[in-house]
């Protein structure tokens, strides 16, 4: 009798034992998971329209908390707005759809996917590429290029609904 009671407690505790292990490498797996944010490169921008509207819808549902719009600031002061390289793309001289879409590629980066400014800064660069091969010139705003697509050396319109 004493033997089987020995044996149970001896399967119980190899059980408890396994299931304690297997717990935590459920919990270290997800964490692990959730704690790897995408770099630039894992998101795969394209510089498209769709994209574009995308990240505009972004920038007007996904708000910020004062933290947030902190990394946002550092990470868009650093970056010469691509139409009116006399300011960063965080202030631009106006809210046109290469400003917005960059807002919400922000907004998207920090709030669900917890970048930081160092983060947002590569990942905004790469998308302005992405949507500009051939680069900005920098003074799209003020030869008359914000009817321009991003590809022209445009700000892409200042309609959210029409996109160039």
């Amino acid at each position: 009798m004493k033997n089987r009671k020995r044996r149970r407690t001896g399967y119980w505790t190899i059980g408890a034992t396994l299931a304690v292990v297997v717990v935590g490498v459920v919990i270290a797996r997800t964490t692990a998971e959730k704690s790897h944010a995408p770099t630039a490169s894992d998101l795969q921008l394209t510089g498209s329209r769709q994209e574009a509207a995308d990240f505009i819808r972004y920038y007007h549902s996904i708000v910020l908390t004062p933290e947030q719009e902190a990394i946002k600031s550092v990470a868009l002061s650093a970056i010469p707005a691509p139409c009116c390289s006399n300011s960063s793309i965080a202030t631009c001289c106006c809210p046109c759809n290469l400003a917005k879409s960059v807002w919400g590629l922000a907004h998207f980066l920090i709030a669900k996917h917890g970048y930081s400014a160092p983060q947002v800064k590569t990942a905004v660069e790469e998308w302005l590429r992405s949507s500009n091969p051939r680069g900005y010139s920098g003074d799209a705003c003020y030869t008359r290029g914000c009817g321009r697509s991003f590809d022209h050396d445009g700000c892409g319109g200042m309609d959210e609904e029409r996109i160039s």
